[in-house]
């Protein structure tokens, strides 16, 4: 992942309801949800949720597909993978104690080069 990517990526999620709008799609799984039924659950009027969902597209973090005359939405685990990984790229700083914790709870979604952790 190259900087701007990560920086588009990270200004996306720093918004409350893209924030919460990108945990639920993350929930939902690979099924996703419809425009319409993620208004719903979060109580955000449609053409505001519109505006959000164009934000998280953009970045790369959400992937959008028409399904007849709505749209379905899904996270893309992969793109937060990416982030992830770049932001945790130099955690260690030639201290491995540091990064197992982090490692831990990420189990395998995060591969860090090993001779930096």
């Amino acid at each position: 992942m190259e900087k701007e990517d990560a920086l588009r990526a990270l200004a996306a999620l720093g918004q409350e309801t893209r924030l919460d709008v990108f945990r639920l799609l993350v929930k939902a799984g690979k099924e996703g949800m419809a425009a319409g039924a993620i208004s719903d659950a979060l109580s955000v009027r449609p053409n505001t949720l519109s505006t959000h969902l164009s934000a998280l597209s953009r970045s790369g973090l959400v992937h959008a597909e028409r399904d007849g005359r709505s749209i379905h939405y899904r996270a893309d685990l992969s793109a937060m993978g990416a982030l992830t990984t770049y932001l945790l790229q130099d955690c260690c700083g030639g201290n491995p104690e540091m990064c197992a914790p982090i490692m831990t709870m990420l189990g395998d979604s995060v591969s860090v080069e090993k001779d930096r952790c």
